[in-house]
Formats: C-alpha cells, sequence, structure tokens
C-alpha cells in the first residue's frame, strides 16, 4: 500500500514543476514595464547578446566597438548601429538625426521576449531593396573568402542605413554616387523611382561628400562664376581677349550688384589677385549652368545643375566639372523633387535666343540629398557593381 502510495504521488511532480515555472514565468517583469536599463541588462546574457552580434557581422558591421564588457553590453549602441548606421566620410553634414530612441526600445522589448532575432531586426534594417540586395551579396562575398570585396559592400551597406536614419519622415530622397558618377532618386521606401549619369569634379577639383537637403530649383538660373574659377580661368582669358567676355556673354558685377561696361574699366591696373568685382554669365542655353540649377544647402556652393555640353553623358569618363554636380534628366529630377509636374517635358528644348530672368520655385518639402563616395552599389536590377577610385582615396574604413 506504501508503495503504491509513493507511485500515486509520483504521478504529480510533473504538474508541481509546471505550476512552478507558471508561478516564476507571473512573477517576471513584462518587457513593456522594464527601463531602459533592465532591458539592456536583460539582453546581455551571453546567448541573447551572441545573436544580436552574429547578425550585425552579417550587415557587414564592425562589432569590435560592441563587445561584450563587464555585466551589461552595448545593446542600444549596437542596434542604432544596426538600424541607422554611422556617419560616413562625409566633408559637410547639414544636420545628424538622432536615431528613433522608440522604435529602438520596441526592438528590444520583442528581443526580451523572445521572439526571433532575424524577424526583430527585420524591422528596424532600412527597407530599401538595394540594402536587400547588398546582403545577399555580402553574405555571398564572405562565403567566397573576399573580404576585399566584401569591404566595400559593407561601406555601401552602413551608407543606406546613414541614409535610412537622416532621410527619417521626408517621401524621397537622392543620392548622387561621386565614384560612379550617377543619381538616383527614391521613394520613402526606397524603391527606385529616377536614375541618370552625371558629370562630377575631377580629380583637382573633387565633388565634395554632403549630406543635405534641396532647398529651390531655380529655372534660367545665373552663374556666379566662383572666384577660384574667376581668378584662375576668367580673368587671364578677359585680359588677352576684349571679346571673351561678350562672347561668352559674362558680365562684371560690382559690389552693388550692378553690372559694368567692360570697356570702361582700367584693365591694365587690375590683377586677378586685387580684382575687386565678380563674374556672372547670363541666363541661357550658354550658360555653364544650362537651364536649370537645383540648390542644395551647404556652405561649399555645390549644387546639382544641367549643362551646356551634355554630350559629356554619353562618355563613361564622367569626372570633368569644378565640383558641381551636373545631371543628366534636369527637367525629370525638378518635377520628382517638387512632388508634382512644375515643368513640362519639353522645357529643354523651348528655344532660348534672348536672356530670360531667373525664376525660383521654393520646395515645399525638404528632400534629402546625399552626395557619397561608394566603391560598390547594387542597379535596379540587383547586380552588384563596383566603381574605381577616381580620387584615390584608398580603402573603405567601416
Amino acid at each position: 500500500m506504501q508503495m503504491l502510495s509513493g507511485l500515486g504521488r509520483t504521478r504529480y511532480i510533473p504538474l508541481i514543476i509546471l505550476f512552478t515555472l507558471a508561478i516564476l514565468q507571473s512573477c517576471k517583469k513584462n518587457p513593456t514595464e522594464m527601463s531602459r536599463e533592465e532591458l539592456e541588462k536583460e539582453l546581455s546574457s551571453e546567448k541573447h547578446y551572441q545573436e544580436l552580434v552574429e547578425f550585425s557581422k552579417s550587415a557587414g558591421i564592425n562589432v569590435e566597438k560592441f563587445a561584450l564588457s563587464g555585466d551589461v553590453a552595448p545593446v542600444f549602441a549596437l542596434l542604432e548601429e544596426a538600424g541607422y548606421g554611422h556617419k560616413p566620410a562625409l566633408r559637410y553634414t547639414e544636420k545628424k538625426i538622432a536615431a528613433d530612441t522608440a522604435r529602438l526600445r520596441y526592438i528590444a522589448e520583442a528581443l526580451v521576449k523572445g521572439e526571433s532575432v532575424a524577424k526583430v531586426m527585420e524591422k528596424l534594417e532600412p527597407v530599401y531593396p538595394v540594402y536587400r540586395n547588398l546582403k545577399v551579396h555580402y553574405a555571398r562575398l564572405l562565403k567566397e573568402n573576399k573580404p576585399d570585396s566584401a569591404a566595400y559592400v559593407a561601406e555601401a551597406l552602413n551608407a543606406y542605413r546613414w541614409i535610412n536614419r537622416q532621410a527619417k519622415g521626408a517621401p524621397r530622397f537622392v543620392m548622387v554616387n561621386i565614384r560612379g558618377a550617377y543619381l538616383t532618386a527614391m521613394d520613402s521606401v526606397g524603391q527606385n523611382v529616377l536614375s541618370m549619369r552625371t558629370v562630377v569634379g575631377k580629380s583637382d577639383t573633387q565633388t565634395p561628400t554632403i549630406d543635405t537637403y534641396a532647398t529651390s530649383i531655380v529655372t534660367h538660373p545665373y552663374w556666379n562664376v566662383p572666384k577660384s574659377i574667376a581668378i584662375k580661368e576668367i580673368f587671364p582669358k578677359a585680359m588677352s581677349d576684349p571679346e571673351y567676355l561678350s562672347r561668352n556673354r559674362i558680365e562684371i558685377i560690382n559690389n552693388k550688384g550692378e553690372a559694368l561696361n567692360p570697356e570702361e574699366i582700367n584693365w591694365e591696373e587690375l590683377t586677378a589677385e586685387k580684382f575687386p568685382y565678380r563674374f556672372r554669365q547670363e541666363t541661357g542655353e550658354d550658360n555653364s549652368l544650362g537651364l536649370l540649377k537645383v540648390e542644395i544647402k551647404n556652405p561649399l556652393a555645390i549644387y546639382l545643375h544641367d549643362t551646356n555640353a551634355r554630350y559629356l553623358f554619353n562618355s563613361n569618363s564622367r569626372w570633368r566639372s569644378h565640383g558641381c554636380v551636373r545631371v543628366q534628366r534636369p527637367t525629370d529630377l525638378a518635377n520628382y523633387m517638387a512632388g508634382t509636374k512644375l515643368l513640362d517635358n519639353d522645357f529643354m528644348t523651348e528655344p532660348d535666343t534672348v536672356s530670360t530672368p531667373p525664376k525660383w520655385h521654393k520646395l515645399q518639402t525638404r528632400i534629402p540629398v546625399f552626395l557619397l563616395y561608394l566603391g560598390a552599389d547594387c542597379n535596379a536590377k540587383g547586380e552588384l557593381l563596383y566603381f574605381e577610385d577616381v580620387y584615390k582615396k584608398g580603402s573603405p574604413k567601416v
């Protein structure tokens, strides 16, 4: 009888264990009620954090700076890197946008709840098709033991994570790859809407890397000649050729904004270093900016514009400008940035025999513009492309 009684008690042991686990589980704090520090501590366990690290490696992230040190890992810093990247090599950044901390917390809570790392992190990473394609190529290159090629892809992956940060809330954005001399315009989810060739800076007048936004579209723009070009190129030609300025429709402007008569200027008393005026080219098809300019906010006098040398877009060697970006389809770009049909399709083919005054079309929405220098990128078909290091900047630093 005692033996049977013991066996009967044994039957209840699994139920007791389940009941105990249920009690323990009910006592565990709900992740939505945890503080940021508690979430971070919970995710700092070796198993949890190692999964995060391995996923981050697959996205080309240098995980060494996020190594576990002590009891608490830099979980939120790693999540921010995976979703929003770090600042690429940029000469000028208008403003660094803060990461979406609410989204980072949501991701941390989902991970603490035990949801799949891969599925949760997909909600944090950029949704851009180009980003997904780059990740596939990155995994392939690592499998093929091609770390040098993979480094260029890792650089591009970080660039798109940075774009994901900086383009927050924008309905569309524009990216120029200086190294590849092309422009892509994408919608808010990274779908490629518009692509075109560009002409960018020469090796000795490089186009700077910039993270900023477009402010306005200018039709029939003046070309206010930059001081460096005025001194090195325009002034010597004007000195040696009396007809040069009139032939190229270039005016001399004083500090009051008035146009002067070149024949009334005593050129013999002037030097390039002590030239008190500036040059301005009249509007029209002969203007170096062509018929359209996209103004972008920056202190470097860089903008996107049409050109009077459109034949250059047929060349594969398109590093020919003084630093600004000449675009192959300016009307399409202007309409895309405006989000409406700002200009007719025949704008670029209208006869332009007289000088038309400039007209400014202020953009109603801030459109991010990125001028980057990427060694690799994917085209609309998902194919991986590499680009020559035209400015000799060396291997990427990711």
